[in-house]
C-alpha cells in the first residue's frame, strides 16, 4: 500500500516530470520577481496574487486534482499494456537495414561529443514536433477533440491542469512519446553505433531541463508572462499558452506548440501574447455547473465518440446504398 501511494505522488519528486517540486518552486520565484519588476506589486501583493485562493480552491482546480489521482492510478494499470519505445525502436532499426544506401555504423567514427550534441538536439526536436502535430490533431479531428476538450474545459489554470486529460488522450500521447524516442534511438544507434549518448541534467534532456527551469509550469497558471515579440516566434511564452485556453474566437486553434513556437510560425497558427488578466477560459459547449463533474470529464467523451462513429457509419451506409440504387 505504501508503494502504491509513493507511485501516485512520484511526479513531484521526479525531475523528469513537469510538476517536480524543484520546478514548481522556481516557477513561483520567477512569478514573484516578475510581478514586482514588471507589474509594480509589493512582495506581499505578489504572494497573494500567486497563491490566489479563488483559483487554487476553484471547482476547476478541484477537478484537476481528481483527474490527477485518477490518471495516475489508470497509468499504473495500463502502462504494461502499451507499445514500448524499445519495440518501436527495434522495428525501425530492422527497417533501416533494408535501405540500400545506408549501412549499420556508417558514421561510428564521428566524434563522440558531436554525436551526443546531435542526438540530444534531434531527440528534443522530434519530441517537440510530434507534440505539436498530435496537439493540432486533437483540435482538428472531432474524434480526438472529444477527448482533448476535457483539458480545455478548465476555467482556471494551475500546474496540475497538465494532468486534466482524459485517460484515452493520455494513451495517445504515451504512444507519441514511444514513437519519437524509438525513432530517435534506433536511427542514431544504426548510424553512429555505441557513440550514442544523451546529454542530461538530473536525468533529463538538457533542453527539457532548461525549459522546466525557465518556468514551464507558468504556462498553466494565471501569471501572464509575455516574452519579447521576436522571442515568441521561437518559444511559447506562458501568456501565449494561456491564450490557447481562451474561449475568444481569435484565439481558437492558436499556439499548439509545447516548447517551441517555430512550428506554429511555420504552420500559421502562431498568436503573439496579449494581456491575460481578463481572459475567459474553458469551452462554450458545456455549462459551468457540469463542466467539472466526473461524468463530463470521463464518461461523456465515450458517448460523444460513439455518436461520431455511428454518424460516420450512417453516412457511409447511405452513400453505399445510393450508389447501389443508381448503378445499372
Amino acid at each position: 500500500m505504501t508503494d502504491f501511494f509513493i507511485n501516485i505522488f512520484d511526479h513531484f519528486t521526479d525531475p523528469r516530470k513537469r510538476i517536480f517540486l524543484g520546478y514548481l518552486l522556481i516557477a513561483i520565484i520567477i512569478a514573484f520577481f516578475w510581478l514586482i519588476t514588471f507589474r509594480g506589486f509589493s512582495a506581499r501583493q505578489s504572494l497573494k496574487y500567486i497563491f490566489n485562493r479563488k483559483i487554487l480552491l476553484s471547482r476547476s482546480s478541484g477537478a484537476d486534482l481528481k483527474l490527477f489521482f485518477f490518471n495516475r492510478v489508470f497509468v499504473m494499470f495500463i502502462s504494461p499494456m502499451l507499445v514500448t519505445q524499445l519495440a518501436i525502436a527495434t522495428v525501425i532499426f530492422h527497417f533501416l537495414h533494408t535501405i540500400s544506401w545506408l549501412s549499420n555504423g556508417m558514421y561510428e567514427n564521428f566524434s563522440k561529443l558531436i554525436v551526443i550534441i546531435l542526438f540530444t538536439s534531434f531527440l528534443f526536436l522530434v519530441d517537440d514536433f510530434t507534440k505539436f502535430i498530435v496537439h493540432r490533431w486533437m483540435h482538428k479531428w472531432p474524434l480526438l477533440w472529444s477527448l482533448h476538450k476535457v483539458h480545455h474545459s478548465a476555467t482556471s489554470l494551475t500546474p496540475l491542469t497538465i494532468y486534466r486529460t482524459h485517460p484515452l488522450e493520455g494513451i495517445v500521447f504515451a504512444l507519441r512519446g514511444s514513437f519519437s524516442q524509438g525513432l530517435s534511438i534506433s536511427t542514431f544507434v544504426f548510424l553512429f553505433g555505441d557513440q550514442v549518448d544523451l546529454y542530461t541534467v538530473l536525468g533529463v534532456n538538457v533542453f527539457i531541463f532548461i525549459f522546466n527551469v525557465a518556468g514551464s509550469n507558468l504556462r498553466h497558471s494565471h501569471i501572464g508572462i509575455q516574452y519579447w515579440k521576436w522571442l515568441e516566434y521561437l518559444l511559447i511564452s506562458p501568456a501565449q499558452h494561456q491564450l490557447h485556453h481562451s474561449v475568444a474566437l481569435e484565439h481558437h486553434d492558436k499556439n499548439f506548440g509545447a516548447t517551441l513556437a517555430v512550428w506554429d510560425w511555420v504552420f500559421r497558427s502562431l498568436h503573439h501574447s496579449e494581456a491575460t488578466e481578463n481572459l475567459t477560459l474553458g469551452i462554450y459547449e458545456i455549462e459551468e455547473k457540469t463542466t467539472h463533474s466526473f461524468y463530463h470529464l470521463f464518461v461523456y467523451p465515450f458517448f460523444e465518440i460513439g455518436s461520431i462513429i455511428i454518424n460516420k457509419l450512417r453516412r457511409i451506409i447511405l452513400i453505399v446504398s445510393k450508389s447501389h440504387r443508381n448503378s445499372p
